[in-house]
C-alpha cells in the first residue's frame, strides 16, 4: 500500500535497512542505543530492522560497550563474510580483476598484462572472463554468491535498454563496444549477478571519496593520471560523481596529436604516453622493449638519480613542462568548479608522487584565479594503484546498499502452457 509520498510500506523497510546497513558499515561497530541518533529511525524501528539483518545474516555482534550504570550494551558491524563483489580495472597497460568481502578485505587477484593486442575488444574481455573465473577458484567461491560485478573502463559509458552498458573509447579505439552483452555470452556468471561498468576516473573517485583522502569534502575532483588523463567531479549536488573527459581539453590551438586523433588536447602533453614520447624526441633514450611502467621509472631515475651524479637535463625539462601543462589544466578545472580538494591518482601521478607535485601546485595556482586557487588542496590519492578496482568494486556494494542489502531476485523462467491447452486456444474464435 503507497502513502501520501507514493512510497510503499516496503520502500520504507528497504529505506530503513539502508539507513542502518550503510550507518553500520561506515561509523560501526555501534550499538542499538547509538543506532537511533545516528539514523534518525526510533527505538522500535531499530530493533525491527536490526533482528532482520542478524536473520539474514548481513549484521554480527561485535563484543559490548560499558554503558552508564546499566547492561553493557552490544555492538553490532557488517558481516564481512555476508557478500562479495569483484572489481576489475580495465588500465592502459594491465586488466586487473580483484574479489573482496563485503568489507573490502581483498580475497584474490589476478592480472593480465596488455601488450601487443592493447585494447582488442575480444583480449580485454578474454582477460575479464579468464581473471574472474581465476579469483573465484582461488577463493573457492560459488559464483552466485557475488552481489556484481564492477568494471572501471577508459571512455564514456552508455547504458542501453538491449545490450547494457556499451563504452565508447576513442582514444582507445572502442566504438560502442557491448562490453556487458559480450561478458554474459560468456556464461561465466549465473543471470541473476550484476554488472556494473562505469569510467575508470569515477570508479576512483568514488574510491577516494568512500575511504580515501576525498572523506568528508563537499567538492573534491580526482585525477586519473595514467598513460592518459581524466578526471571525476564529485559534490554533493553530484554524489555519485561526474566522469569529466579533462584529457581532451585543449591547451594549445594547432598543438600536438593526440591519440584521440584531435589537436592540442591536454593528454597530448601531460598523459604518461606523451610524456615518454616527448623524452624521445628531445633525445632521451628509455630501456629498450619497456613498458610504458617501466620506461617511466627509468626516465624518473634519469631526471633524479639516487646516487648523487648529475640529473639528465633533459628528462628534468620535459618533466617541468609536463607539470605545467598538468598545472594549467588544473587551473581550469579550479576556474570551472571551485572544489575544495584536488586528489590525483593513476599509477603514473603516484609514480611522478611527491617530487613532481609542488610544481603542479605552483603552476595550478599561477594560472587560476586567485580566491578558488587559495581555497583548494592539490595532494595526491591515499588508496594507491588498486584504487581503480575498488571503486569498481563500490559500484555493486553501492546498490546492494540501495536495495536494503537484499541480493537481486533471480528472474522468473516463463513455464510452456500444457499442450492441451495450447490446443484449445489455437482453435478459439479471434
Amino acid at each position: 500500500m503507497a502513502g501520501r509520498s507514493g512510497r510503499t510500506v516496503r520502500d520504507l523497510r528497504r529505506g530503513n535497512r539502508a539507513a542502518v546497513l550503510q550507518r553500520l558499515y561506515f561509523d560501526g561497530p555501534m550499538s542499538r542505543f547509538e543506532l537511533g541518533p545516528a539514523t534518525g529511525l526510533s527505538s522500535g524501528s531499530i530493533s525491527n530492522v536490526v533482528a532482520e539483518l542478524v536473520a539474514d545474516g548481513l549484521v554480527e555482534e561485535a563484543g559490548s560497550v560499558d554503558s552508564d550504570g546499566g547492561r553493557p550494551r552490544t555492538l553490532l558491524r557488517v558481516a564481512p563474510a555476508s557478500g562479495h563483489m569483484i572489481g576489475v580495472d580495465v588500465g592502459e597497460t594491465r586488466v586487473r580483476v580483484e574479489l573482496f568481502d563485503l568489507a573490502l578485505t581483498e580475497l584474490a587477484r589476478a592480472e593480465r598484462v596488455l601488450e601487443h593486442q592493447r585494447y582488442d575488444v575480444g583480449v580485454v574481455v578474454g582477460h575479464i572472463r579468464d581473471g574472474v573465473a581465476e579469483v573465484l577458484a582461488a577463493a573457492d567461491l560459488d559464483p552466485g554468491r557475488l552481489l556484481g560485478v564492477g568494471i572501471g573502463v577508459p571512455g564514456i559509458v552508455e547504458r542501453t535498454s538491449d545490450r547494457g552498458a556499451v563504452v565508447h573509447g576513442q582514444t582507445i579505439g572502442w566504438d560502442a563496444v557491448p562490453l556487458e552483452s559480450l561478458l554474459r555470452e560468456s556464461r561465466l556468471l549465473p543471470d541473476g549477478v550484476p554488472y556494473f561498468t562505469d569510467n575508470g576516473a569515477k570508479t576512483l573517485g568514488q574510491a577516494e571519496m568512500w575511504f580515501g583522502a576525498g572523506r568528508g569534502a563537499h567538492s573534491t575532483i580526482v585525477v586519473l593520471f595514467g598513460s592518459g588523463v581524466g578526471a571525476c567531479l564529485v559534490t554533493d549536488d553530484v554524489e555519485q560523481g561526474r566522469a569529466v573527459e579533462w584529457g581532451h581539453l585543449t591547451v594549445r590551438v594547432r598543438g600536438r596529436r593526440c591519440r584521440c586523433g584531435a589537436l592540442g588536447c591536454l593528454e597530448a602533453y601531460a598523459g604518461a604516453e606523451a610524456l615518454l614520447e616527448r623524452w624521445r624526441e628531445e633525445g632521451g633514450r628509455p630501456p629498450a622493449g619497456a613498458d610504458e611502467e617501466t620506461a617511466l621509472a627509468a626516465m624518473l631515475a634519469a631526471a633524479y638519480p639516487a646516487d648523487g651524479a648529475a640529473p639528465d637535463p633533459v628528462a628534468l625539462a620535459v618533466l617541468e613542462e609536463t607539470a605545467e601543462y598538468l598545472g594549467a589544466g588544473l587551473s581550469d578545472l579550479i576556474n570551472l568548479f571551485q572544489p575544495e580538494r584536488i586528489l590525483i591518482g593513476g599509477w603514473a601521478g603516484l609514480r611522478l608522487g611527491s617530487r613532481f607535485l609542488p610544481a603542479v601546485r605552483r603552476y595550478a595556482a599561477s594560472y587560476a584565479l586567485r580566491h578558488p586557487a587559495e581555497s583548494v588542496t592539490v595532494d595526491l590519492g591515499a588508496l594507491g594503484p588498486d584504487a581503480v578496482t575498488v571503486g569498481a568494486a563500490i559500484l555493486p556494494l553501492a546498490d546492494f546498499f540501495v536495495q536494503g542489502g537484499r541480493r537481486p531476485e533471480p528472474a522468473a523462467r516463463e513455464v510452456p502452457l500444457p499442450v492441451w491447452r495450447t490446443a484449445l486456444e489455437e482453435r478459439a474464435p479471434h
